[in-house]
This record gives C-alpha cells, structure tokens and sequence, in this order.
C-alpha cells in the first residue's frame, strides 16, 4: 500500500471493552460495534441516565453506520457471526436491546456526513415530540487494506508514511491528503424540559441544522465551495441566530487540496469580512479522519468549545497555504469564551450538513 500510515485506536481498546461487553455480545459484534457500544455506555452513564425513572418509548436511538467494519481485518474473528456482524443496522439494535429502550430505532448512511446526520434527525424528533431523548452519533474504522488501497487510488491519502504525526495538516501549503483515523462519539440530545425535569448536566443546546445535496459531483465539491456556503448559510437561518454570533466554526477540514480551499470559500462567501476574526480549526489534524464517525466526534468539540471556552488547535499547521488566510487557530489551542459555534461536515456524494450550537440558557418556565 502506497499509505502506511492511519490514527488507530490503541489495542488497549480491547482488554477495556473485555469488562465492558460480555463474551457472548462480544463474539456477535465487530470491534468498530464494540467501539460504538462501549462509547454508548460512557455516554448514558455520565448522563446520569436511569431507564427506570424514563419512558423508554420515548427514549430514540439514531446512529450513522457506512459499514460495520466487517472487513478483511475480523478474519480471525468469530467465524459464526457473520451476518449478525455486518447489519448495518446491529450498532442501534445492540443499544436498544442493553436498555430495553423501545422507541424509534434507525441508522443513517451519508458518508462521512452520517453522524451529523443522525443527529440533525435526532434534533428532529424531540422537537416535533416524538421523543424526549435521542441517543445519537456512531462509530467507524476503514483501516483495511482494501479502503486504504481504494483511497489511494484515488489519490486522497496522505503518504507522509516517514512522519506519521505530521501527515494530517490541514490548510497547510503542503497538505498531501487525508489520515484514515477510526473512533466512536455518543451524544445525548435532550429536550429541555425532560433535562431540567431531572436537573441533568446540559454542555450546550443544539439550535439548528441545515442538510443539503449539491447534485454535482460524486467525490469533489462545487467550485469555490458553493454547495458548503449554501448548508452554512441555511444552518444559521434554520436555527435563528445571526451571522454575527458566530464564535468558532469547527471546520471539515480533511487535509485534501480540494476541500480546505473551498471550505475557505466558503466560509468567506457566508460570513464577508467577519470571516477573518472568527476562529477555525480541524480536529482532523490530531485525530484523522474518522469517516462516518466524524461528524459526531467533531459536534462534540465543538460543544466543548462552548461550554470550557477553549477552542482546539489545528496542529501541523507550520507552513500555512497562502491561498487560505483565515484564523485557522494553528499549534495551540486558545482560551475563548464562544457563545455560538457550528460543526460542519462534508461527504462523498455531495451530503452536507451544518450543525448550529450555542451556550445553553435555561428559559424561563411559563404557565
């Protein structure tokens, strides 16, 4: 394989989900549905969850999968559970089934778009009531040799094999492709009158979100990042907050020539002048690119953004391009306070999403 190189998560993975997950769950599952139901745990117990004190109908599961990593690397693996191993729907399925929760139960495939996906949906279904709380995110690996010799055909790969922690450096003028990374992110979206009810810990609230198809090209975005600029622009007004607000944009920023050019665009055609005092930045460049499981991952910094007031670094970012001129925080990450933020994610396909959050406030209680 021309890349060498991916951002694994480490093997220690494996003895800590052994106390996690029992044996006979385990055997059914691939290590990318271990990794989703294990980040679905932590997630529900820092929570503060209990299911015996909610309506479990009312309680959502909606995650992305693009596949369950059923791929050549489980060879070894169980050899009976093959088909349980690679439905697309086990992820969601195996949540449901640990909690007994039974309301709406579905998965979401966008590429790497999906986990923002599903939590847009997510959103969706507590504001039109039909549930109180969505369990919402998902997992992914493509470190295989298949996807990786797919991806590099297709020259989207970063072959910086020699330096592996300096290969993911988006903006940079010598930005040479991607890192495949893998992971899993859980969030919990709540409505607030189901959070307060319990005085649950609330990091930020989900103002709104804007899906969008470009309908142009399979792999490459429109020219100058029109498609991007019309799902940020949409974002924002869909969740009734105006540009100006805008503290912090977590930014897609894959590492690819195409996409941190016009992601640049972009952000300059939705937000003018402004663009150049709010700050930017690309978790890509410390964790790769975690494909499906991206959208949600990132949605979570930039929670935490809000909520510590600290925006991440977009580290590698020695040599910047000189065609890409905004704030790109570089190196080191910066204390801010941020009241309004957006996460975007933008797939293969021409799937867009822009997620829109800010500082949550608790609303005065009416009669």
């Amino acid at each position: 394989l021309q890349t060498q190189i991916a951002a694994q998560v480490p093997d220690s993975f494996d003895s800590f989900a052994e106390n996690k997950i029992k044996k006979r769950l385990a055997r059914q599952m691939t290590r990318v549905s271990r990794m989703c139901y294990v980040c679905a745990g932590e997630a529900i117990e820092q929570s503060n969850l209990n299911f015996d004190l909610i309506d479990r109908s009312r309680v959502a599961v909606i995650l992305r999968v693009v596949n369950t990593g059923n791929s050549s690397v489980e060879k070894d693996s169980d050899p009976k559970n093959k088909v349980i191993k690679g439905m697309n729907n086990a992820m969601s399925a195996w949540i449901s089934i640990e909690y007994g929760l039974t309301g709406p139960n579905f998965t979401v495939s966008t590429a790497c778009a999906s986990s923002g996906y599903a939590i847009g949906l997510g959103f969706d279904m507590i504001r039109n009531g039909i549930a109180d709380i969505v369990i919402t995110g998902g997992a992914d690996s493509i470190i295989n040799p298949e996807e990786i010799s797919g991806f590099n055909e297709l020259f989207a790969l970063s072959v910086e094999n020699n330096q592996p922690e300096k290969a993911s450096r988006p903006f940079s003028k010598n930005r040479d492709g991607f890192v495949i990374g893998e992971g899993a992110g859980i969030m919990i979206l709540e409505s607030e009158k189901s959070a307060m009810s319990r005085k649950a810990k609330v990091y930020a609230e989900l103002a709104g979100y804007a899906f969008t198809n470009e309908g142009y090209n399979i792999m490459a975005p429109k020219k100058d990042g029109e498609g991007m600029a019309q799902t940020m622009a949409l974002g924002l007004k869909n969740a009734g907050i105006d540009r100006s607000e805008i503290g912090y944009i977590n930014a897609h920023g894959t590492s690819t020539t195409l996409n941190d050019k016009f992601e640049t665009l972009a952000i300059k055609s939705v937000f003018g002048d402004q663009a150049y005092n709010i700050p930017v930045s690309s978790n890509k460049s410390m964790i790769g690119h975690t494909v499906g499981a991206a959208g949600v991952i990132e949605a979570a910094f930039t929670v935490l953004t809000i909520f510590e007031g600290k925006i991440p670094a977009t580290i590698n970012l020695d040599e910047p391009d000189p065609e890409l001129d905004l704030d790109y925080v570089p190196i080191i990450s910066r204390n801010q306070q941020v009241d309004a933020a957006i996460s975007n994610s933008f797939a293969f396909g021409g799937h867009n999403v822009t997620l829109v959050f800010r500082k949550f406030r608790e609303q005065p209680s009416t009669n």
